[in-house]
């Protein structure tokens, strides 16, 4: 996965200080970051299809009240949708990342 950005060594540094992710060091500024686990859904699009980018969290309060201690700026309420409760928040490099807690079966449970 490749994230593209205005502001790439800002978001290193969230990735690495804010968010805590394990990375090695590549050289030449790049940090590569070990993923959390991750799972892929596939959902019809309307119009051009798109990507999105979503964090799986167990409590979603619990989570952006830390992440909020250090600063993050959330981008969307918290709201529920039927397969989970879901938020956002903009990294510093101008993206945006989602956050839920599944209700949906976790595919890592398998």
């Amino acid at each position: 996965m490749v994230i593209y950005t205005r502001d790439a060594e800002a978001d290193r540094v969230f990735f690495r200080d804010v968010l805590g992710l394990a990375h090695v060091d590549a050289g030449h500024g790049w940090l590569i970051f070990k993923a959390p686990p991750a799972e892929f859904a596939f959902h019809p699009a309307e119009g051009e299809p798109s990507h999105e980018l979503m964090l799986m969290c167990d409590d979603v309060e619990t989570t952006m009240a830390e992440l909020g201690e250090q600063g993050v700026e959330f981008t969307r309420p918290l709201t529920e949708a039927r397969w989970g409760r879901v938020t956002g928040f903009r990294l510093p490099g101008g993206g945006e990342i989602g956050l839920y807690e599944p209700r949906h079966p976790r595919a890592h449970d398998v």
